[in-house]
């Protein structure tokens, strides 16, 4: 990291470790964290920690996706120069915070979670809910605050996350009555939430409803074939719905071409428009996205032992940063320590 770089705003973002990315990732954060990497100070968390959350069944399948998120990083233009990758469970100042923070935190507040309410009905826990999955708040304020980022790329479903962060903070800054930790805010695109191709919830890896960003060709042409439409869209010529249309949410977030999007939708809606002619549109546009995504994938999966040493050196320099955060908010508290 460049010397200059210090005084750039700080980014926190990451991805839990439990399988390949996807388009939703994309639309939701991937395509921020490349624009702001040249203005901003970030950080990219491969969560492998909280990926065991709802994973300790199955540790191999968090292990191995490490590298392969690390992958989709470095395939979609995150520029390891300027955009630090590290590894949650080499950083063991964010656990010492996660353990802190508890202490400020209720059970009935993270219950309340939107964003983790939804997720355990989606997983069907019931009252079986893992204590590390409830507390999946708590270690999300260690992970942006042990790196004081200021500014965080969600997607719309993640931003009760950032608000339950910036309760930490002020809880904590309260208690030491200094301000040793800042807040952030959710930077959320203009597509937050992109919806799975089948038209259930969002885009999910647990829901197997994505196209993944290593997607081939002919993936991408099977998902865009199935995705739902409009179900009383019957002929070319009836009246069309657009709105919960998935093919136009999606034209809407990949589509650059703004006028072209509108004009499709007025026919839609007026009648006259086949849904063939809508899909087709948006094929052309995720295959051009995604092909040379896919490519810089491919030559990167020949040379493993390079996206290897990226994770590594961010690793050290991440711990560096999140030690220092430990540091000082021990410090704060008023903690006992044992150096003199």
């Amino acid at each position: 990291m460049q010397d200059s770089s210090a005084t750039l705003p700080v980014i926190l973002t990451g991805d839990r470790t439990t399988g390949p990315l996807h388009l939703g990732h994309y639309v939701g954060s991937l395509k921020n964290r490349v624009a702001l990497q040249t203005t901003h100070r970030q950080y990219l968390l491969l969560a492998d920690t909280q990926g065991l959350t709802d994973n300790a069944h199955n540790p191999g399948r968090v292990r191995d996706n490490v590298l392969e998120i690390a992958t989709d990083y470095l395939a979609v233009g995150i520029d390891p120069n300027q955009s630090t990758i590290c590894l949650q469970s080499h950083l063991p100042a964010l656990a010492d915070l996660t353990v802190l923070y508890m202490n400020f935190v209720t059970v009935a507040r993270l219950e309340r979670n939107p964003t983790i309410k939804d997720e355990i009905q989606a997983r069907d826990f019931g009252r079986d809910i893992p204590a590390g999955f409830l507390c999946y708040p708590v270690a999300q304020a260690a992970d942006i605050t042990g790196f004081k980022a200021t500014v965080v790329p969600v997607g719309q479903d993640q931003a009760p996350l950032i608000e339950q962060t910036n309760e930490v903070v002020r809880r904590i800054n309260r208690q030491a009555g200094v301000d040793v930790l800042p807040e952030a805010h959710a930077l959320i695109p203009r597509v937050g939430r992109l919806p799975g191709i089948d038209g259930k919830a969002k885009m999910s890896k647990s829901q197997g409803n994505t196209i993944q960003l290593s997607a081939t060709a002919d993936e991408i042409r099977e998902a865009v074939r199935s995705m739902f439409t409009d179900p009383n869209h019957l002929k070319a010529s009836d009246p069309g719905c657009v709105e919960g249309n998935v093919v136009f949410t999606y034209l809407d977030a990949f589509d650059e071409d703004d006028i072209t999007v509108e004009d499709l939708k007025a026919r839609y809606i007026h009648g006259g428009l086949g849904d063939s002619i809508v899909k087709k549109r948006l094929e052309d546009v995720l295959q051009a996205l995604l092909a040379p995504i896919r490519d810089r994938r491919c030559a990167l999966a020949r040379d493993p032992g390079y996206v290897l040493q990226v994770v590594k050196r961010g690793t050290a320099r991440a711990r560096e940063i999140t030690d220092a955060t430990l540091r000082d908010v021990r410090a704060a508290l008023g903690l006992f320590t044992l150096s003199p």
